[in-house]
């Protein structure tokens, strides 16, 4: 290998590291968020709907599986197989999968949460004007 082909190996090799950690780090700062918004919820007994919750977890989710789907991405720039290759397109398949279905079931839960704000907003008594 070339010494300048090296340098790029290295340095494609760290950025992937560090765009996976990032990744990993959103994941436990998200996870953190939630858990606190969750004992909050049962320490204060409002345990009727955690679906607010639910949603901030899925952001921090979503934004991490776009940081690991990037770390893919570099890893295919080095990849030095088609067998590796083949594996991180099947990583970055999955990944792009859940990142769907995630985004998918926040679309819904929001639309929920909208639909209950509005129907609790119809239900309140209309002042005269």
């Amino acid at each position: 290998m070339e010494p300048t082909e090296a340098w790029i190996h290295g340095a494609v090799q760290w950025l992937r590291l560090v765009v996976e950690t990032t990744g990993a780090m959103i994941v436990a700062l998200g996870f953190f968020v939630a858990a606190v918004r969750f004992i909050s919820s049962l320490v204060t007994d409002q345990t009727g709907n955690f679906t607010p919750i639910r949603l901030l977890l899925a952001r921090y989710l979503a934004l991490a599986l776009e940081f690991q789907l990037g770390a893919d991405i570099l890893s295919t720039a080095i990849a030095p197989s088609w067998t590796q290759i083949g594996k991180l397109g099947a990583i970055a398949v999955i990944r792009t999968g859940l990142n769907f279905f995630l985004s998918k079931e926040m679309e819904t839960e929001r639309a929920a949460v909208k639909g209950e704000e509005r129907v609790e907003r119809d239900s309140l008594p209309q002042r005269a004007a």
